[in-house]
């Protein structure tokens, strides 16, 4: 049962890194842009003094959509200090790509299997080690269940 409990202990962890990820993720796209509006119908946000960002570029290579208020709304702005430092205006990158999508996804996916393949690595030896029939059986469960989230992870990172 040890073995059971300590692979149990891995997807638990791993599950527990999988939800911090993503609410980092969630909480770090959000900061950055208390206060902003984003008008999904006409693609442009909104500053909270009411100024347009519009669309400016596209950077296909980080993935990355760039919206940028105009140069002398945001030079005018009395909020500009807390807002921006650039003398360009206030610019927005966006990322089309959802959480799933993204890098850092794959980054802390590629943890969790490892995760996984560790906790049937340690069920695997249980189950080579065990003389009863009822732990081996009871292991087997274990493992079974360690192989299916394993194989859910590994296509959610290929089909993103």
């Amino acid at each position: 049962m040890l073995y059971a409990g300590y692979a149990i202990f891995l997807l638990i962890v791993a599950g527990c890194l999988e939800a911090a990820a993503r609410h980092s993720h969630r909480r770090s796209e959000r900061m950055p842009l208390a206060g902003f509006r984003y008008d999904s119908k006409l693609d442009f946000w909104i500053c909270p003094q009411q100024q347009m960002l519009v669309r400016a570029e596209t950077d296909y290579a980080r993935r990355v959509i760039v919206y940028r208020a105009p140069r002398h709304a945001c030079n005018a702005c009395a909020i500009k200090p807390r807002c921006t430092d650039s003398e360009e205006g206030r610019a927005i990158e966006q990322a089309p790509d959802s959480w799933l999508q993204s890098e850092l996804r794959r980054f802390h996916r590629a943890i969790s299997l490892t995760l996984f393949a560790l906790a049937a690595v340690v069920v695997l030896v249980g189950i080579l080690l065990s003389r009863s029939r009822l732990e081996q059986m009871s292991l087997a469960g274990v493992l079974a269940a360690t192989v299916i989230g394993g194989v859910k992870l590994t296509f959610a990172i290929r089909r993103a």
